[in-house]
């Protein structure tokens, strides 16, 4: 280290070092920060809709003002369970 240019390329390294270091925590950070906003978003989202479909009983079919009664399937209602349907062979 006793050569002056020697000197000054070691010390400008290892700043560029440190500047890229501080660039990649900054980055690193906003992904950690971006994951977290989406999966807080999924979250408040996840419950809504099933908010939503407790709502309606089931969660099969929605009423909507416009609408009346939509169903997810194309308009089959569920049946209840209670006794089971014959099938003809």
């Amino acid at each position: 280290m006793s050569d002056p240019s020697t000197y000054w390329l070691t010390i400008m390294n290892i700043g560029l070092g440190v500047v890229t270091a501080i660039c990649c925590l900054a980055v690193a950070f906003g992904v950690v920060q971006e994951l977290a906003a989406r999966r807080k978003k999924r979250a408040a989202l996840d419950a809504e809709v099933s908010g939503l479909a407790g709502a309606f009983g089931d969660g099969h079919a929605f009423g909507l003002p416009q609408l009346g009664l939509t169903m997810a399937d194309g308009g089959e209602p569920v049946a209840k369970k209670d006794a089971p349907k014959e099938t003809e062979r």
